[in-house]
């Protein structure tokens, strides 16, 4: 686990609309943070290692998730 202890503000992507297709990420104790926007703060929040959330990243690039949409 990263030993990173900044914590950013939560943020959502420009893709996003105002309703209820929204979730945000940010940065808190070294991990990467995910939950859904409607629920700020009362729901799950899922946390990813900064080699997982890369991982990711780079799979949704390369179209690996495209057929879940």
């Amino acid at each position: 686990m990263s030993t990173d202890s900044r914590t950013t503000p939560w943020i959502k992507a420009s893709a996003s609309d105002t309703g209820s297709s929204c979730v945000e990420q940010r940065r808190h104790e070294g991990m990467i943070e995910v939950r859904d926007t409607k629920a700020r703060g009362t729901g799950p929040v899922l946390k990813f290692t900064s080699a997982e959330y890369t991982a990711w990243l780079d799979g949704a690039r390369r179209g690996e998730f495209d057929h879940l949409a």
